[in-house]
């Protein structure tokens, strides 16, 4: 179990906990920003528009990744106040590109804290370095994730939007969605330690980040 890791590693550990719901709040608040800028002001309406991890979160989320370093958020948004043909692709995409941006940002002052200071050392400096690293391999995951068109990912309001064949496949099979949803996860879980396992990639994309710094 995940939480055996505050035994034998607690920096990681805490570390993965924080990784994990700040980047999962900034997401969700992603997601907020850009509904407001097409119109829709529920995110405000319902008290969404906060940093607090529990409004996002919830305690069940919440706990399961101190036990199990996953979890899940949400953003509540009404489609049909929306302006604009693909405002809920845009709305939708907002989640994973902040990801992105939050991988880019750390993976690029890792590599500048690499590349300017490479003889720094001691225990605050190596784990800023591993902080900064596991934050940015993450979010490059998170947004791989969450674009997968399976409902309620990102990726499947994000297709729908573009193909109509799509989008009425998944509300007619709206009631199996978290079939579809466990069906991914499953097969996400089964690829780890292979050469298509998501953090192995992930990580493999950080790696290639970084190393543009030092070609």
């Amino acid at each position: 179990m995940f939480i055996s890791m505050l035994a034998t590693d607690p920096q990681y550990y805490f570390m993965w906990v924080l990784t994990v719901i700040v980047s999962i709040t900034l997401h969700e608040l992603a997601h907020g920003w850009a509904a407001i800028r097409v119109g829709d002001n529920t995110p405000i309406v319902t008290g969404h528009m906060t940093g607090n991890p529990v409004v996002h979160m919830g305690p069940i989320s919440l706990a399961m990744v101190f036990l199990w370093g996953l979890g899940w958020g949400a953003m509540p948004v009404d489609w049909t106040r929306m302006r604009g043909r693909y405002s809920q692709a845009y709305v939708s995409l907002a989640g994973p590109a902040m990801n992105l941006f939050l991988a880019i940002v750390a993976l690029t002052a890792w590599s500048l804290w690499m590349r300017f200071m490479p003889n720094s050392s001691g225990n605050a400096v190596q784990n800023g370095r591993t902080f900064l690293h596991l934050f940015g391999a993450t979010n490059i995951g998170l947004a791989i994730f969450n674009l997968a068109p399976v409902p309620p990912l990102d990726g499947s309001s994000i297709l729908a939007d573009f193909h109509r064949p799509y989008r009425e496949f998944r509300d007619n099979h709206a009631d199996k969605a978290w079939l579809m949803f466990a069906a991914y996860f499953m097969i996400v879980s089964g690829l780890e330690g292979t050469k298509w396992g998501l953090w192995t990639n992930a990580y493999r994309i950080a790696h290639w980040y970084t190393s543009l710094w030092h070609a």
